[in-house]
């Protein structure tokens, strides 16, 4: 056996029967003379005592290390209840100093000396008796959990790093002994703690045991030290529990870690920067929770550029360029995602697999941005060929978008017969779809919605039932177009009800929206008062809640639901405009203006905005000062169909000579928007000046039956 002071080995006379007698068992008093030598004889009594308290000791500690490897064999061989008896015996509490010094003692001595400089320090333990007593704590604790007490056996594995960390308070030394086992136990019950407490069911103090063996430098090795930072990720990413941030980690400024998540993707970004200057071994899965991670934090830019920098043949060309269009797209660029999605689809792939996910994803951002709708037919009809006889799944969400693109073509289309048969590919795509879907309610809707823009009223009322039925009436959006379909026919009355019902089931900002229809509904009922009331409401809770904002000085949320935000200006600035609107019709003028003032002080740059100044001019009599504010609002959006038509009106008031004009804009409005009544009207005032009466009864023909089956507002 190894002597606890020298780490020399001493022969004994008798063979060890038990653990007590090895460690009760009396050294060769010749043998330790044999030893001494010479110098016995120079010992005052100051030394023999010392020598004596030493002998005393080591006799003690050699009872310590006889148990622990007698317990170590216990547990080698799966006998967890006898290796937990043996180690009970040890009594590590009473040693724990004595380890400590052991420790830090010992540890002093790393540099290179000479023999001159070697200091034998006495009754200090050797390091090889304080790793074999060390190892006897993990082993009780791996006892412990292997008899499932594992709170036990977490108290037990800290004493582990309680010990070392009392020793190194700054970290361990890059210069400790690589080939000492203590640095080895050590780094076990780092690595072990945490675990334990996870198993006993308590991630708090999991969470701070992983913080522990983070926040020091403890000479892990980089594969280790990063499984450590991706378990501590994963658990504060996944557990559930808040933990508060350790006291080094609470550092004032904006680098401060405010929750969990943000600390996990500190760690997972750590992660990431090791893989990609090869520190260590690619990990899939570090990608997966900063995917996630980042994901529900809605920071997708950050992670765009976290995939960008991954190094080539990790992922597939395609692969890659397609996971940067769901980013992009996520973060609202959605062309640059469409670029991306080009280039994964484009002719330089030709010679490989067609990648269907960037197809599929192509064809449906389309779908959502009617301006790429030609594009976007594209797209759908390359996923309706990969997914033919093989997936009928994605056989009908191909016809679903290319329905929808044909729609969105339709009402592109400056052509008549163009604009009809887009109309039909539109309505017989989805309903393939619907046969192909299994009844989706996406396609349903759809469906309806098509019928509706084409004014196909009784059919558009029946697909929206069956959607309400498949969702169980729980979408705001399935109410909100169910009511403007009942506006529709005329049933303005029974699409308030509508909207009621959808009011006491929608979210806030469906809640805001559907405000706004209610107001727009009673103005069609011919009840301003109702009408301005229900602004008023809608106004009060936008009002409210960046109130509340303000007074909390959440920024960080602000930002967090930035579309809430973008969302809730925009209607409080469209609930300004209607009300100047009313006001106007009621005949209230200094309101109106007050209330476009409002509008414009929140988007100064809005066409309705400049197209509702000129009303009121003309309401005024003021025709110059009405034509520049319309052609204002023409200058910030062209197609505003609005201020096109209140132009040729205005025309048609200055005579003869402006007719070619205001037919020109009406035309153009029409081009824009086949089924405006007021333009078709307005084109039937120009005719019967003109004298042209079998067209101009014609054009209010057409007039008078667009506006039986006109929403109060667009379907879309």
């Amino acid at each position: 056996m190894l002597c606890a002071c020298s780490g020399e080995q001493h022969k004994f006379e008798e063979a060890p029967q038990s653990p007590e007698s090895l460690a009760t068992r009396d050294f060769s008093a010749s043998g330790l003379s044999s030893r001494n030598g010479d110098w016995e004889s120079k010992l005052d009594e100051a030394q023999v005592e010392e020598a004596e308290s030493t002998l005393k000791e080591a006799l003690s500690l050699n009872y310590e290390e006889a148990r622990a490897l007698l317990g170590r064999l216990e547990y080698q061989q799966g006998n967890f209840e006898a290796a937990l008896q043996v180690f009970q015996g040890i009594d590590i509490k009473g040693l724990i100093p004595k380890m400590i010094r052991a420790i830090s003692e010992r540890t002093k001595q790393n540099k290179p000396r000479s023999k001159e400089d070697i200091v034998v320090i006495p009754n200090v333990m050797s390091l090889h008796s304080v790793s074999l007593l060390l190892e006897a704590v993990l082993l009780k604790a791996k006892s412990l959990e292997g008899l499932g007490r594992y709170t036990e056996s977490a108290n037990e594995c800290r004493i582990i790093l309680d010990i070392v960390g009392s020793a190194f308070p700054y970290g361990m030394a890059e210069g400790f002994s690589e080939d000492c086992k203590l640095q080895e136990m050590f780094h076990s019950a780092l690595e072990l703690l945490p675990n334990l407490w996870i198993k006993a069911g308590s991630l708090d103090e999991a969470v701070t045991a992983y913080r522990r063996a983070l926040v020091k430098p403890w000479n892990l090795e980089q594969p280790r030290l990063a499984a450590l930072q991706k378990d501590l990720a994963t658990t504060l990413l996944y557990g559930g529990v808040e933990v508060g941030p350790p006291s080094p980690l609470q550092v004032s400024g904006p680098s401060t870690l405010k929750s969990n998540v943000e600390e996990s993707i500190l760690l997972l970004l750590i992660l990431m920067s090791k893989m990609l200057i090869q520190e260590i071994d690619w990990d899939a899965e570090v990608m997966d929770h900063l995917t996630f991670a980042l994901s529900i934090t809605g920071m997708f830019e950050t992670l765009a550029d976290c995939v960008e920098q991954i190094l080539p043949g990790i992922f597939d060309r395609a692969e890659r360029w397609y996971f940067l269009a769901l980013c992009y797209s996520a973060a609202g660029h959605n062309e640059t995602a469409l670029n991306l999605l080009r280039k994964a689809c484009g002719s330089s792939e030709g010679a490989r697999r067609p990648h269907f996910p960037s197809f599929l994803f192509g064809a449906k951002l389309c779908s959502q941005h009617h301006s790429y709708a030609h594009e976007g037919i594209k797209f759908s009809r390359e996923v309706i060929d990969l997914a033919k006889n093989q997936n009928d799944h994605f056989l009908g969400e191909g016809h679903k978008f290319l329905g929808i693109l044909y729609g969105a073509a339709a009402r592109l289309s400056a052509l008549d017969s163009e604009r009809s048969i887009f109309q039909r590919e539109s309505l017989d795509f989805l309903n393939r779809a619907a046969v192909n879907g299994n009844g989706d309610p996406e396609v349903i809707f759809s469906l309806g919605l098509e019928n509706a823009i084409q004014r196909n009223l009784d059919a558009a009322y029946d697909n929206i039932m069956i959607y309400s039925d498949a969702t169980i009436g729980s979408s705001p959006r399935g109410w909100q177009l169910l009511a403007l379909i009942v506006s529709a026919q005329q049933r303005f009355q029974d699409a308030e009800t509508v909207v009621d019902f959808a009011l006491d089931e929608a979210g806030r900002m469906d809640q805001l929206e559907l405000l706004r229809l209610k107001a727009v509904l009673q103005i069609s009922q011919q009840q301003p008062k109702r009408a301005i009331e229900t602004y008023r409401i809608l106004l009060a809770l936008i009002q409210a809640k960046r109130e509340l904002w303000l007074h909390d000085k959440n920024v960080d949320q602000a930002k967090e639901f930035k579309h809430e935000v973008l969302t809730e200006t925009k209607l409080e600035m469209e609930a300004w405009q209607d009300l100047a609107t009313i006001y106007r019709d009621i005949g209230s003028l200094p309101d109106a203006k007050a209330c476009v003032n409002k509008a414009q002080s929140i988007e100064f740059v809005s066409p309705r905005s400049w197209h509702i100044t000129g009303m009121l001019f003309e309401t005024q009599s003021l025709y110059k000062e009405a034509l520049v504010s319309f052609s204002v609002s023409l200058s910030i959006e062209p197609d505003y169909i609005p201020s096109i038509i209140s132009t040729a009106e205005l025309l048609l008031k200055l005579g003869m000579q402006s007719l070619p004009i205001a037919r020109s804009f009406l035309m153009n409005a029409l081009r824009l928007e086949p089924t405006n009544h007021d333009a078709w009207f307005n084109l039937g005032l120009i005719s019967k000046r003109e004298g042209s009466l079998q067209q101009a009864a014609d054009f209010f023909q057409a007039a008078y039956e667009l506006k039986l089956s006109a929403p109060v507002q667009k379907f879309e």
